[in-house]
């Protein structure tokens, strides 16, 4: 089971190449634009607890932590590099009726 959430309106959401941090409950989550495209992963780093959304685009689909240098794939929320490992975590994230929505489980 899944619950859909409303996490800002469609003019409140990033430009591309850019991020928005959104708190969904007491869930982080890091919305990234790409090429129009819009992806969601956990906003915490898996290595420390920083937030992905403060880091550069190092490539397309691969967010830097600003804190350590790790990388993230942005549409997986895979970490790609040392010293983080793991998943930061990943949700169907859309537009609908004028609203960014964002999909998480139950």
């Amino acid at each position: 089971m899944t619950t859909v959430v409303e996490v800002c309106r469609e003019e409140e959401a990033p430009a591309p190449g850019q991020a928005l941090s959104v708190v969904v409950g007491d869930i982080p989550i890091a919305i990234f634009n790409i090429h129009g495209e819009l992806y969601a992963i956990g906003d915490i780093c898996t290595h420390e607890e920083f937030p992905l959304s403060e880091g550069d685009m190092v490539d397309e689909y691969t967010v830097e932590c600003a804190l350590h240098g790790a990388h993230f794939d942005v549409r997986t929320g895979d970490a790609l590099s040392l010293p983080a490992t793991g998943n930061a975590g990943s949700y169907p994230v859309w537009i609908e009726d004028g609203a960014v929505k964002i999909e998480l489980p139950a």
